[in-house]
């Protein structure tokens, strides 16, 4: 049986003004996977996502979301699709409470969708991040960096994505926090098989638990493989992890 193919980009560009930051841009990622995009700051890892998720029009290109084409759909009706973008930096709503940050991840499906359904979501969330039920009554812009990192992905998570995509979810963060927040974006697959396409600036971290990634260059797709072969990729290890390879 193939693999289904949940979003596939196909010879994708974007331009600001003048500057072209995606060049023909083309992979997928199938149902199920965690894919990592790997590439410097200022590649385009960032403008690929916005492209896909309507906060930016491409120039040419398509993206397909389960067949269908999503191209320059507005951002708010991509997110009925369950298609969930949880930007860098986290920006969640910080004079809110936890609790009211969470509510609004589900704001979508609240007129078609029973308040039980979405209460039970809420404890799911709470299993999988304790420390968002005990902060639940708290402010959301007095929790720490890390805690702030959690509510917006569990945030996204309400919004019940089928794909899910994380704009550097660890930056800023200490390594062992940044390690406790991929592990449960590798628990998210696990506890409701969401797929997720994945930036992050731990090379080494994203693609432990990643499936298959791309690397990304100057707005073009310059490698792809799976997790283990970039891993262990000559060129990877000389350009994202400093390592000399004689």
């Amino acid at each position: 049986m193939e693999d289904e193919v949940v979003l596939e980009v196909q010879h994708l560009c974007v331009s600001y003004g003048p500057i072209q930051a995606l060049r023909n841009v083309s992979f997928h990622v199938n149902k199920g996977e965690i894919v990592a995009l790997l590439g410097a700051n200022g590649a385009g890892k960032t403008t690929l996502l916005k492209a896909i998720s309507g906060l930016l029009k491409p120039t040419d290109g398509k993206v397909l979301y389960k067949q269908e084409d999503i191209t320059g759909v507005e951002a708010e009706k991509i997110v009925t699709k369950h298609i969930v973008h949880v930007p860098e930096h986290r920006q969640i709503f910080s004079t809110l409470s936890v609790r009211d940050n969470l509510y609004l991840g589900a704001y979508h499906h609240f007129r078609k969708t029973k308040k039980q359904r979405i209460e039970d979501k809420l404890k799911t969330i709470y299993r999988l991040f304790p420390i968002l039920e005990e902060r639940k009554h708290q402010l959301g812009g007095t929790l720490s960096g890390g805690q702030q990192q959690m509510l917006a992905i569990a945030r996204g998570v309400m919004a019940e994505p089928d794909i899910l995509l994380l704009d550097e979810p660890t930056l800023g963060l200490a390594p062992i926090v940044a390690k406790e927040v991929l592990e449960l974006v590798l628990e998210l697959r696990t506890e409701f098989g969401t797929t997720v396409l994945l930036i992050e600036q731990n090379v080494v971290s994203s693609l432990q638990i990643a499936n298959r990634g791309y690397v990304i260059s100057h707005g073009e797709i310059v490698k792809t493989g799976s997790a283990v072969d970039l891993l262990h990729d000559k060129e990877i290890k000389e350009a994202y992890l400093g390592h000399s390879v004689s």
